[in-house]
């Protein structure tokens, strides 16, 4: 097992810094290249822990994957319907191969699925939105057990919650179910868009996608296509801070500025300074760093997969901020990590109350998630002395050579064996 080494105290960080594809994007499209009848070719897919896992889980269900380099090739030619415990168990994404299974197979065999540890996102309202286009479920020995007579049914669904999970796994299904489905209160996030822009690439016709009402016109069959994979706003927005608390300049090369509007504007809030160049954004302090209030909602509010970085950045800002988590009911797991660091943090319910401009030190910490082990590299960056970083396997299932990449632009960070 690995751990990072972070020596702070370095200076600026400055230079170029190259964003890769979006793990968050690249997941789903890969289970859907499970509808496709030929040969998928997909560009910008990132190395990561969370992909190797999930192509894996497509071999064992008859779809043959290539990867090379940051490109993928797929082709489902022997599909069957179990995805085992053994692989579903470690990335819950896994959990997105029951739609398309459905959609082809008519059955479906799908182990309850894990991950990081942030709350409970339950899979209820996939079930509930297949079982309107006429899937029948059981729950038995830790499995989802789910099967339909004939191809699934257009239908009209309206969420509970803007699920990002359960709109792309209706969306997949719906792409090839008879008549047209039309989903409300739909998942607005950008990966949800990149998905049914790689459906309609292999046939499918959706629209709507990136509002809250998206309509599918179900066809017939799918057919390969080649895509490329959007690049990673999370990765992007967390160079931004990284750049913010080093008191350095960051060129953020393929960065999808648009889809961070709300993470931009609290970065304004608190002294960043960022322009759009060619090829990238330029971000920078413009002044003393300052603490703020940030809620966490679904797109396009603020990303609960950025209150982590964010709250590093706040530790060192002056005066004090708050964060409201209001998607996950358990990500302040970072809070009591910060804290080995130096930072002052408080916790009521929901909400964590930080009070910044404290010298930050470093110790041994440990990594309990994904967007966590960023968060403890962030202040590790700036932290006085070294920071040890265990259980990195998390922040390898959502960033691409952290390491090297920040490296490339003066942080004196490397990798260990524990």
């Amino acid at each position: 097992m690995d751990k990072l080494i972070v020596q702070g105290g370095g200076g600026p960080l400055k230079g170029n810094i190259r964003v890769s594809g979006a793990k968050n994007a690249a997941l789903p499209i890969l289970m859907a290249c499970l509808l496709a009848e030929g040969k998928v070719e997909l560009e910008n897919v990132p190395r990561l822990r969370d992909i190797h896992t999930s192509l894996k889980l497509l071999d064992i269900l008859g779809c043959e994957t290539t990867f090379d380099g940051n490109s993928v090739t797929s082709e489902a030619t022997n599909l069957v319907p179990e995805a085992p415990y053994e692989l579903v168990k470690t990335m819950r994404a896994s959990v997105l191969c029951l739609g398309p299974l459905l959609a082809r197979l008519c059955e479906a065999r799908v182990a309850l699925p894990g991950g990081c540890a942030i709350g409970a996102r339950p899979v209820d309202l996939h079930l509930k939105g297949m079982e309107r286009m006429g899937a029948e479920f059981e729950l038995t020995e830790g499995y989802i057990k789910g099967y339909c007579k004939g191809r699934l049914k257009g239908a009209h669904i309206t969420f509970d919650f803007p699920t990002v999970g359960g709109t792309e796994n209706l969306l997949m299904a719906a792409s090839l179910a008879e008549g047209e489905t039309i989903l409300e209160n739909a998942a607005r996030e950008p990966e949800v868009s990149d998905l049914a822009n790689f459906l309609n690439a292999m046939g499918a016709k959706i629209s709507g996608h990136g509002t809250s009402v998206i309509r599918v016109e179900g066809v017939e069959k799918l057919t390969g296509c080649s895509y490329k994979v959007m690049p990673d706003r999370i990765e992007a927005g967390t160079y931004m801070c990284a750049a913010v608390m080093t008191d350095g300049e960051l060129l953020i090369e393929d960065c999808p500025y648009h889809e961070l509007d709300a993470v931009a504007y609290k970065l304004r809030e608190m002294g960043a300074w960022l322009e759009e160049r060619d090829g990238g954004v330029l971000v920078r302090r413009d002044g003393p760093l300052v603490g703020t209030d940030i809620t966490t909602q679904p797109y396009p509010g603020f990303p609960t997969d950025m209150q982590a970085q964010l709250m590093s950045v706040m530790c060192v800002a002056e005066g004090a901020g708050s964060i409201e988590e209001k998607i996950f009911e358990n990500r302040f797991m970072h809070v009591q990590e910060l804290a080995r660091l130096g930072a002052d943090i408080r916790l009521n319910g929901r909400t964590a109350m930080i009070r910044g401009g404290k010298p930050l030190r470093g110790a041994p910490v440990m990594a309990s998630d994904l967007r966590a082990s960023a968060s403890l590299v962030l202040a590790g960056l700036v932290a006085e002395g070294k920071t040890e970083i265990s259980r990195i396997y998390h922040l390898d299932r959502g960033y691409e050579n952290i390491e090297a990449k920040l490296s490339g632009v003066g942080a004196n960070i490397w990798r260990e064996k524990e």
